[in-house]
């Protein structure tokens, strides 16, 4: 399940606001740098974040096992043609590539949430953005995290049901409009628990956050941030160099 899990790994120690930085950092290269290359480059980034929170790319994936057919499915598309030649293999590599740097920012994605506890993410985004609509962005992050493994509990549920009750034998329509009606009753039944709660809890616009420190880690890791940032920057002021007039 996509949810933070405690550890002792160089990741966990990392102040969120680093992480941030650093994801950010990845996202502005990767899609400054689409070629085989770049990305080839930029794989050997996520692996090495992967092991420095002591997470496989297998288990980074996994969580996002139903996103991964579409993003195979988009450059089979691509390829394909109304009339001959009815195939053209050469159509499929930018999506390809593209879906492929969508795999590297969700592998680092999933170290984040991994890595990160759900308060010390609050506490970065309310750092980040100051001010009450900080408040409202950290509140939702905190939300979306917690939210999110408990619905993701009640579908796995609901399918265990479903399948208890022979529901593999029924059609494909009627499965999915099981899994998705008692799905979605759950998902109101739990937001309606959830408002209840911060009612009763008084949701406060200025929490006492948990402490956040850089330490030495954390400006190693700041700085190899930076290199990134400025890989990723390079092109783009290349070709903003070039399309200047020439000068008289």
């Amino acid at each position: 399940m996509l949810s933070y899990d405690p550890g002792d790994s160089v990741g966990h120690r990392l102040d969120p606001r680093t992480k941030l930085v650093a994801q950010s950092c990845v996202v502005v290269a990767a899609f400054a740098h689409t070629t085989p290359r770049g990305l080839a480059a930029l794989t050997v980034v996520v692996a090495a974040a992967l092991a420095a929170c002591r997470l496989s790319p297998p288990d980074a994936l996994a969580e996002f096992r139903a996103v991964l057919p579409f993003l195979l499915v988009g450059p089979a598309l691509e390829s394909l043609r109304l009339s001959a030649p009815w195939v053209v293999p050469a159509d499929a590599v930018p999506p390809l590539l593209a879906s492929y740097r969508t795999v590297l920012l969700l592998a680092l994605a999933a170290a984040y949430v991994r890595t990160t506890p759900v308060r010390d993410s609050e506490a970065a985004v309310a750092w980040l953005v100051p001010g009450r609509p900080g408040r409202f962005l950290a509140v939702g992050v905190s939300l979306v995290f917690r939210f999110l493994p408990v619905l993701q509990a009640d579908v796995r549920r609901v399918r265990s049901a479903m399948q208890a009750r022979l529901g593999t034998e029924r059609p494909v329509r009627d499965r999915v409009r099981i899994v998705g009606v008692a799905g979605l009753r759950r998902a109101l039944g739990r937001a309606d628990s959830l408002a209840l709660a911060l009612r009763a809890r008084c949701l406060s616009w200025n929490p006492t956050p948990p402490p956040l420190r850089l330490r030495r880690a954390d400006y190693v890791a700041l700085a190899a941030s930076a290199t990134l940032l400025l890989w990723g920057l390079l092109p783009t002021a290349g070709s903003l160099a070039s399309s200047l007039p020439a000068p008289l």
